[in-house]
């Protein structure tokens, strides 16, 4: 069922956004949404995580529900949008962020940086990931020096990596029991299609979704990374409409 399909956002016609359902090691519950380019939420037993919410003329953000949680990675204009995360929030949500968006919008919360960790709720811990290119020619779009950050998220003993902007790095091939992994895939400013192959040989997660693709006139040969992901024989993918 679409996340839209229980909330009312007048006579204009929503679209509908996709929502899978999976069970944590330990049982819980949890929902994937998935809205576009970088943003999707995740829901724990009617607790509402976003990550990188950016709401555009077709999303209606006071239709949606009011976060839990919200996690910002950097402060790029397509991850970071200050009226929608207002618009999501009470005065009971938490939001944790990035240094030098907490810094340059004088946003409230838990300022993260790459090594940091946090249980702002008893049914996640998270944990911030370095996430920058590595790339020569690339360096600018994401530099380590920013302190960009990834997310590793715990939910009833399941781990899921939301990697944020970055190319493979050190700090992400040395991750560990990564259930599933969330990777960039648009160009020039992630990954190429080789590279999200390297990073799930060495993470290995259960379950990838490619996420942050589109917008941008080279597009990601998805079909592509869907055979050599499959050919790996460790990890099922998920593509999921996020352009």
């Amino acid at each position: 069922m679409s996340i839209l399909s229980l909330f009312g956002c007048g006579p204009k016609k929503l679209p509908v956004y996709p929502t899978d359902t999976l069970t944590a090691h330990d049982g819980t519950e949890f929902s994937i949404t998935f809205f576009k380019h970088a943003s999707l939420s995740i829901n724990v037993g009617g607790k509402y995580i976003y990550v990188d919410p950016v709401g555009g003329s077709d999303m209606c953000l006071a239709a949606l529900p009011k976060a839990d949680l919200i996690l910002l990675t950097h402060s790029h204009s397509d991850h970071f949008d200050r009226t929608s995360v207002e618009k999501l929030c009470t005065s009971k949500t938490d939001i944790l962020s990035d240094r030098t968006t907490a810094e340059a919008f004088d946003m409230e919360g838990h300022v993260m940086r790459p090594g940091s960790v946090a249980t702002p709720r008893d049914y996640v811990k998270i944990e911030a990931v370095a996430a920058y290119n590595t790339t020569k020619e690339h360096l600018q779009f994401h530099p380590k020096q920013r302190e960009d950050c990834g997310y590793l998220l715990t939910i009833g003993g399941m781990r899921i990596y939301i990697a944020g902007d970055t190319e493979p790095t050190p700090e992400m091939k040395a991750l560990r029991d990564v259930d599933i992994a969330f990777l960039p895939v648009n160009q020039p400013y992630t990954m190429t299609v080789d590279q999200a192959v390297e990073a799930i040989r060495h993470l290995k997660p259960v379950l990838f979704y490619p996420y942050h693709y589109g917008q941008v006139e080279e597009q990601t040969d998805l079909d592509r990374l869907a055979r050599e992901v499959e050919a790996l024989g460790t990890t099922e993918i998920r593509i999921r409409p996020m352009e």
